[in-house]
C-alpha cells in the first residue's frame, strides 16, 4: 500500500487563551488526585515550575497523569460574542471543525452524557459543573482513553485507561478484522464507556484510526461498537491523525529548533510529520510543511517478519525494508536536516520503552519518560541491547512486558530507519500524542479556559 502524503494542513480552529506570553512553553506541575480503576491512573494539572515538568507524586505507587500547556497563539478573536460576553458585534462565520464522535441517542436518558455541543454545550455549565472531557483513540494495537478537565494554561487528567487490543490481528493477510479481536475491542470500549459516565464526560471525541481505515468490514465493526458499547466511533483519516498527534506533542520541540521531525509510529501505520520552527506560526497544525502516513506499523511489521525469533540481520532486513518505504517522504522533507537546532521527537510506545529501557526503570514511569532528550549513541545502544535478548527475556523486561515483546522489535526498525534517514544527535521522546491533542482541539473549540477566568 502507497503511503499517503500531503503538502501542509490547514490550521485547525482555535479559541482564546489565558494571558500567557505568546510563543513561551508553560511548564506545568502535575499532583496526583485519584486513581481510578483503569489501567492508568488519574492526575491534576496545574501551572507552576520555571525548569519544565515538575511533578509531585502523592501516590504509593508509580503513578502517570497527562498535562499539555495550550496550543500556541490561541487569542481572543475580535468580534466574536462568546455566551456571557459584553461583545455585541455579530460572529462571524466559523471555521469547519474536525468532526467528533458523539455518544448514541439512546445512551443519553440513561446516562445523561452528551458528547455533542448541541445536546450539552461545556461554555454554558454553571461554574459548579465543571465541563469534562473524553479522548478516546481504538488503534491496530491498543485502546487508549483520556478523561481530563480544563486547568490552569492546560487540563487536569482524571481519569485514563489503555489496554492492548490487537484490533489489526491478521488483518495484513486477510483485509479483514478477524472475530476475537473484534471481541476484544468491544470489551474494552464497554469499559470506556463506564468510565466516560462514572466520570459524567459532557463532550467525547471517539476516534479509531488504521485497522478500520484499511480493514473491507471496518464499517461493520463501527456498527457493532455502536450495538453493543453504545459508543459512536469516527474513522479518522490520515491527515487528521497526523495533525492531531502534532498537536499532543509540539510543546515538547526545542523553541529554537526550525525544523523538527515528529513521527508516531502506530500499530498499523506510522505518521511522520515535517515541522517548521514557532516563529512561522504559533498553533503547530500551521506549521506543518509535509507530512505522510506510512504502510508500516508494529504489528503489520512483526507480522510481515516475525517477531518472536529477530536474528540481527533480519532487524537489519526489517530496517531497510522500512526505509524504503521512507524514501518519498525523506526527499520532500530532505530540507529539514539542515534547519538550526533540528532535532526528532517521537511519540509511541516504541520510543517510550526505549527510553524507559535506557533509564534503567524497575518499572515503567510516565514521569521519568515524557520529555526526556536521548542522544543517537543512547537509542543505539538499547537497541543492540534488544536485538541480543530472546523473546523470553523481552518478556520479562518491565519497560516492554509479555503483550508487546513480540513487536518491540518492529518497532525498533521503523525508528532505526527514521533515524537513518533523519540523522541527529537528539530525540525527544513524548509520552503525549493524539488523546492529548484531541483533548485541546476541543477545549479550545469550547474556550474552556477562558469559562474560568
Amino acid at each position: 500500500m502507497p503511503a499517503r502524503q500531503g503538502k501542509g494542513l490547514p490550521p485547525p480552529p482555535i479559541g482564546p487563551r489565558p494571558k500567557v506570553p505568546l510563543g513561551t512553553a508553560v511548564p506545568l506541575l502535575l499532583r496526583f488526585d485519584s486513581k481510578g480503576p483503569g489501567d492508568e491512573p488519574a492526575g491534576a494539572a496545574t501551572a507552576g515550575g520555571t525548569g519544565g515538568v515538575e511533578v509531585e507524586d502523592r501516590q504509593e505507587r508509580n503513578l502517570a497523569a497527562t498535562a499539555l500547556p495550550l496550543l500556541h497563539g490561541a487569542r481572543p478573536q475580535p468580534g466574536v460574542a462568546l455566551r456571557g460576553s459584553s461583545l455585541a458585534s455579530p460572529e462571524p462565520p466559523p471555521l469547519p471543525p474536525l468532526p467528533h464522535a458523539v455518544m448514541p441517542a439512546a445512551m443519553r436518558p440513561t446516562a445523561g452524557l452528551a458528547a455533542d455541543t448541541a445536546a450539552l454545550d461545556p461554555r454554558t455549565l454553571p461554574r459548579s459543573q465543571p465541563a469534562t472531557y473524553a479522548a478516546l483513540d481504538l488503534g491496530t494495537n491498543n485502546c487508549r482513553l483520556l478523561i481530563a478537565r480544563p486547568a490552569q494554561h492546560g487540563f487536569r487528567v482524571v481519569d485514563a485507561f489503555s489496554r492492548i487490543v490487537r484490533l489489526g490481528e491478521g488483518l495484513a493477510a486477510s483485509s479483514r478484522l478477524c472475530d476475537a479481536a473484534m471481541d476484544r475491542a468491544v470489551e474494552a470500549l464497554k469499559i470506556c464507556r463506564s468510565k466516560m459516565l462514572h466520570r459524567n464526560v459532557t463532550r467525547a471525541r471517539l476516534v479509531t484510526t488504521e485497522a478500520c481505515r484499511a480493514a473491507v468490514n471496518g464499517s461493520d465493526f463501527v456498527r457493532r461498537v455502536a450495538a453493543e458499547a453504545e459508543l459512536d466511533l469516527e474513522i479518522i483519516d490520515q491527515r487528521t491523525e497526523a495533525t492531531l498527534a502534532v498537536s499532543g506533542c509540539a510543546a515538547l520541540a526545542d523553541p529554537a529548533a526550525e525544523g523538527v521531525i515528529v513521527f508516531d509510529i502506530g500499530g498499523g501505520s506510522t505518521e511522520i510529520v515535517w515541522m517548521g520552527g514557532r516563529s512561522e506560526a504559533r498553533d503547530p497544525a500551521a506549521r506543518i510543511r509535509e507530512w505522510a502516513s506510512l504502510p508500516i506499523g508494529v504489528v503489520t511489521v512483526a507480522e510481515r517478519y516475525g517477531g518472536v525469533d529477530v536474528s540481527r540481520d533480519l532487524f537489519e532486513t526489517m530496517v531497510e525494508d522500512c526505509g524504503r518505504e521512507l524514501e518519498a517522504f525523506a526527499t520532500k522533507a530532505a530540507a529539514a536536516r539542515g534547519a538550526r537546532n533540528f532535532h526528532l521527537l517521537g511519540t509511541s510506545g516504541t520510543v517510550t520503552t526505549v527510553a524507559g529501557i535506557h533509564l534503567g526503570l524497575a518499572r515503567y514511569d510516565r514521569r521519568e519518560v515524557d520529555g526526556l532528550w536521548m542522544r543517537q549513541e543512547d537509542i543505539l545502544a538499547v537497541i543492540d541491547r534488544l536485538v541480543e535478548m530472546d523473546y523470553a527475556a523481552r518478556a520479562a523486561n518491565a519497560c516492554i512486558g509479555r503483550e508487546r515483546a513480540d513487536l518491540v522489535l518492529a518497532g525498533c526498525a521503523i525508528f532505526e530507519a527514521i533515524r537513518r534517514a533523519f540523522p541527529s544527535e537528539r530525540v525527544r521522546i513524548a509520552d503525549r500524542g493524539l488523546r492529548e491533542g484531541i483533548l485541546l482541539r476541543m477545549m479550545h473549540e469550547d474556550r474552556a479556559w477562558w469559562r474560568r477566568r
